[in-house]
């Protein structure tokens, strides 16, 4: 049994790595799948990963710190398909190591401009829609990362998406409208580094768990991909 037939999804950042799994792990449970990246090319492959499961695929494509690029992809979902079940907000971004003290203003506006602003800007776009329709799932990438100072812009600017996704959470509690944020652990992808922990593959199937929660599941948590490898 397929359980998220008939709903759609769009994950940011799906071109490669842990979006394009999440877009894998979605496609598997009949989910239509809007993916996403930079330049509409650089999601072939994903489109081409999707297409043994049967499902609808589209692409948005856009730098999502330009507030024009997510206008255009919320006007463009809304208007295609009237709704969005289900919200990943993967893409992320991580800056070069140095010491803390050394890091300047810039250093974290230019992480909380990639990691945190365009996830606000998203949410508060659909959030309201999938209220108004009394369902939706909201899942906002965290990281379990600490004790990396020579990575603080990266770490705070997750801290925030925590912070906001417990915000939005308790706003919509008793809605049908889940929101919660994941960390997927340390994996081997671009960002994560060829030294990291797990492979890519592992963040299944835990990142789509989330989107398979009831009404009355878990809302406002912050939830490890890797803890469903040991249940």
């Amino acid at each position: 049994m397929k359980r998220l037939e008939g709903k759609i999804a769009l994950v940011t950042g799906s071109s490669r790595g842990i979006g394009q799994q999440i877009a894998i792990g979605l496609a598997r449970e009949g989910c239509d799948v809007i993916i996403h990246g930079r330049k509409k090319e650089n999601t072939n492959k994903t489109k081409e990963l999707l297409t043994e499961y049967g499902v609808k695929v589209d692409v948005v494509e856009g730098d999502l710190t330009q507030e024009q690029v997510i206008k255009d992809i919320v006007s463009y979902i809304t208007s295609t398909y009237g709704k969005l079940d289900i919200l990943y907000n993967n893409a992320a971004i991580q800056g070069k190591q140095k010491p803390i003290w050394e890091f300047t203003k810039e250093d974290f506006e230019h992480e909380f401009e990639n990691n945190f602003y365009p996830l606000v800007r998203l949410c508060q776009a659909f959030a309201p829609m999938m209220q108004e329709r009394g369902y939706g799932r909201i899942i906002n990438l965290s990281s379990g990362i600490k004790n990396e100072p020579n990575l603080s812009p990266y770490g705070t600017s997750k801290a925030m998406v925590d912070k906001f996704t417990e915000d939005l959470a308790a706003a919509l509690n008793g809605s049908g409208v889940l929101v919660n944020a994941l960390d997927p652990g340390w994996l081997k992808t671009d960002l994560g580094g060829p030294h990291a922990w797990h492979e890519v593959e592992s963040v299944l199937p835990g990142a789509i768990e989330l989107a398979l929660y009831d009404n009355d599941g878990p809302n406002g948590q912050w939830i490890s991909a890797q803890d469903f490898h040991s249940k």
